[in-house]
């Protein structure tokens, strides 16, 4: 066995919180983690001295809209080389999972992207960034917050509606969808609320009006999740909570949170983060740009500009970034200081939100330590991480 000692776990790790250096992690031949053990911290147990580094699975992105030039919505099959090269570019960016986001468009297109998607995910390969169940945001949208969305696809939502974009399509974070962002507000939100939850859907609340105690009876009726809290929804104001507000009290909705510094005030981010660690999700809410050069890139009919990251429609609106999901995690660590709790926003607390309900010394056995992420501070305070070395040792008698 090969252990490694002195290093910290990225989230479920209270009792050593950011200072402590409370585990061992024993790696078994085949470079599989084989043990993880809690130690006192400043243990001088022999071993592979990670000096309080954190370990952690990859990233899990549940807000990603394309890259490459891709758009998700845009898929046909003859996408599937550049799609498969995208799952490449997101696995060396330290991303393991992704809810592909396919944001409000014709029916058709969606349903041709979701057979796409499920094409792409039968040929899963290692290497390559796995593709959860996808994430409709849309078209179930209050109109006056409706964002870059294209209001001509926009619809009321039903019953009925909703099965005519997904019929035959299985939920689930393993199927074919996983996740849909809609405005409970609207007349037959309830309804549809229901119905996703039914099908083993997470559903989020986003592009939407309602005030906090219209967000009280979605959170009651379902709704796990803010998608892109703050942006295009009501904010946090001292008479007005909203569902920014709402979702702090109930304590267990997801609170999706873009990292950038552009789309939330790096204050009101950290701001966030303090008042509830364990709920903050960061996205990348990466558009189809990603991994290309900023400049004038195409949206379906429509002219994106990037710059430094951020995307914009040529009328000025904020739609997107093209910044890795990890960048967040080193963005908002910086901005707060809450190393640990950063990296679990990327990392643990999307798989939460997904049902995964281990501890995360339960959730890393058996996986690849190649396949995890070491998150280290450098001098001048910038936080990296990098994918460990798995060294071949021999097997203990």
């Amino acid at each position: 066995m090969r252990w490694l000692t002195n290093l910290r776990l990225a989230g479920d790790d209270p009792a050593c919180g950011e200072a402590g250096w409370c585990w061992r992690v024993a790696i078994d031949g085949d470079g599989l983690i084989a043990r993880v053990r809690p130690t006192p911290p400043g243990s001088r147990a022999a071993g592979e001295n990670w000096r309080g580094d954190w370990l952690s699975p990859g990233g899990v992105d549940l807000q990603i809209n394309g890259g490459l030039g891709l758009a998700f919505p845009e898929l046909s099959p003859d996408d599937l080389p550049r799609l498969q090269a995208l799952l490449e570019l997101l696995w060396s960016d330290g991303v393991d999972a992704i809810c592909p986001t396919l944001v409000t468009c014709a029916p058709l297109a969606l349903r041709q992207s979701l057979a796409v998607l499920a094409e792409a995910r039968r040929r899963h390969r290692p290497g390559r960034c796995r593709l959860l169940g996808a994430h409709l945001e849309g078209p179930f949208l209050a109109p006056e917050r409706r964002g870059a969305h294209p209001a001509q696809h926009l619809q009321a939502p039903s019953r009925a509606a909703l099965e005519r974009l997904i019929a035959g399509f299985q939920g689930g974070a393993e199927a074919d969808v996983a996740l849909v962002t809609l405005a409970p507000e609207l007349e037959g939100g309830a309804e549809v609320i229901a119905a996703l939850r039914a099908a083993d859907v997470v559903v989020s609340l986003g592009h939407s009006g309602a005030d906090a105690a219209q967000a009280r009876r979605a959170f009651a009726e379902g709704v796990g999740m803010l998608t892109h809290s703050f942006n295009a929804m009501a904010g946090l104001h001292h008479r007005a909570p909203g569902p920014v507000g709402e979702a702090l009290l109930q304590g267990e909705v997801a609170l999706g949170l873009i990292a950038d510094g552009v789309h939330v005030d790096p204050t009101m981010a950290v701001l966030l983060q303090r008042l509830a660690p364990r709920q903050v999700v960061i996205v990348s809410d990466a558009l189809a740009p990603y991994g290309l050069a900023d400049g004038r890139h195409r949206w379906d009919e429509r002219v994106l500009l990037v710059e430094d990251g951020s995307c914009r429609l040529e009328d000025g609106t904020l739609a997107g970034v093209t910044l890795p999901l990890l960048e967040g995690v080193r963005r908002l660590a910086g901005w707060g200081g809450q190393v640990s709790a950063s990296i679990a926003a990327a990392t643990l607390a999307p798989r939460r939100l997904l049902g995964e309900r281990r501890p995360l010394e339960q959730l890393l056995l058996g996986r690849p330590l190649a396949d995890t992420l070491r998150w280290s501070t450098a001098a001048d305070g910038r936080l990296n991480w990098r994918r460990p070395e798995s060294v071949a040792t021999a097997p203990t008698p």
